[in-house]
């Protein structure tokens, strides 16, 4: 599951581009003037088979947006404050995976489910195309996201958070590998019986 990327504070710095294994993607952060790829992408994961519980948006929601909010949309991930976006970059230039973030403070109303019960990241918008499943691009835009979430200064993440859908079960098994189990809270999203929250917690120091 996931939402809207709109609102903002403080900047971290993250670590370079990374390689996904035996693909030659490189992941790394959105550019504020990538706008019309992000769009293209964000369009083709909405047409998946298993949008309909993978994303809050519809395609056609998606679709009548005017270029204006996906300019704008972009440059809030690209800035790297409350919102980030990597993107997994084929060696044509193309793109074929992405992931975002959203940065959620203790105690403060969520965008998505109940106030966070400690400073934390979010996923959200996870989407490899089909052509490149298998092949490591998924493994390596959630490394991408762990790395950014510990690196993180302001605030100090202590976990980062999922919520999907209970019948992802591809998703699930994606988000278990990546070392995600379930955060204990059976009811993450207050009337949604199909909600699932799953987190990893901040390492210990020196790992």
């Amino acid at each position: 599951m996931e939402l809207e990327l709109d609102q903002k504070p403080a900047r971290a710095q993250v670590p370079g581009p990374a390689e996904a294994p035996a693909s030659g993607h490189v992941v790394r952060r959105v550019r504020a003037d990538e706008w019309a790829a992000a769009r293209e992408l964000r369009l083709a994961a909405l047409r998946d088979p298993l949008a309909p519980i993978a994303f809050l948006e519809t395609y056609e929601t998606a679709l009548a947006r005017p270029d204006a909010e996906w300019q704008e949309r972009t440059a809030t991930a690209a800035e790297g404050r409350d919102v980030v976006q990597f993107v997994a970059e084929a060696p044509g230039g193309g793109w074929d995976g992405t992931v975002t973030l959203l940065v959620e403070r203790a105690g403060v109303e969520a965008r998505i489910g109940k106030a966070a019960p400690v400073d934390q990241t979010h996923v959200v918008g996870v989407f490899v195309r089909p052509e490149a499943r298998g092949s490591g691009v998924a493994d390596a835009l959630f490394r991408a996201a762990l790395d950014w979430s510990w690196a993180l200064e302001s605030p100090r993440a202590e976990r980062v958070r999922l919520v999907f859908h209970a019948d992802n079960v591809c998703a699930e098994g994606l988000y278990r590998r990546m070392g995600f189990l379930p955060s204990g809270d059976a009811s993450p999203i207050p009337g949604d019986a199909d909600a699932r929250e799953y987190v990893v917690a901040r390492p210990p120091a020196g790992v």
